[in-house]
């Protein structure tokens, strides 16, 4: 019998059914997840143990209200934008609207200020396709304003 602990073959279908796991529950996975599932499979399954307790099991608020405040506080850390638009692309899966989203991201402006909100703005900009209105006077182009 082979010892499942030093089969890295066996240690790799675990880690491999695991990422799937992760991706089935929370509708992503992030390349960290995906690369610490290979390199070090039970730091992984700790920190992923926290995540669920705090944001993936059913407790008392509802899984679109917890979308909305992991948008609110990637937004306000300022995460990578890929981060965020993996949250916002779950909360729109799970029913809630552009403008709701766009609505929890403007939580952060009094706080966290203008330049995290544009790192949260950009990413829902992006996810849902939203469009502005351009001048009709003559203007210096400002950009995107995070990270352009």
């Amino acid at each position: 019998m082979t010892d499942q602990s030093t089969d890295p073959t066996r240690s790799n279908q675990d880690a491999q059914s695991y990422v799937d796991e992760m991706a089935r529950k929370r509708g992503y996975v992030l390349d960290y997840h995906k690369v610490m599932a290979k390199q070090d499979f039970p730091v992984l399954q700790a920190a992923n143990h926290l995540v669920s307790a705090a944001y993936l099991d059913q407790r008392t608020l509802d899984r679109r209200t917890k979308e909305l405040i992991f948008i609110v506080s990637l937004t306000v850390m300022r995460a990578s934008k890929g981060h965020i638009q993996s949250h916002i692309r779950v909360a729109l899966d799970l029913g809630v609207s552009p403008t709701e989203i766009l609505e929890a991201i403007e939580i952060s402006l009094p706080e966290a200020g203008i330049v995290a909100f544009q790192v949260g703005f950009e990413a829902w900009r992006e996810v849902v396709g939203a469009e502005g209105l351009e001048p009709t006077v003559a203007v210096h182009e400002g950009g995107r304003g995070s990270g352009d």
